[in-house]
């Protein structure tokens, strides 16, 4: 099986990341897999704000560093 990369630190998230990113990326921030995190976002439940850009999700960096500040 392969190894899986850590998920990225607060930190990085921070200093890093753009304003936002997709769901993909988002997931790994938060140790879901990416099929998981798009059932989320179709129930309205994932953990930050998404926002559709036609037929694209984003997830807006604010929104998950607050989210990921909250679980600390």
């Amino acid at each position: 099986m392969p190894s899986r990369n850590p998920p990225p630190t607060l930190a990085e998230i921070r200093a890093e990341w753009p304003p936002a990113v997709d769901v993909p990326t988002a997931a790994a921030a938060f140790g879901l897999s990416r099929s998981h995190a798009y059932e989320l976002v179709a129930r309205g439940e994932f953990p930050a704000k998404v926002v559709k850009f036609g037929s694209r999700y984003k997830v807006l960096t604010e929104s998950l560093i607050h989210a990921l500040s909250a679980t600390d």
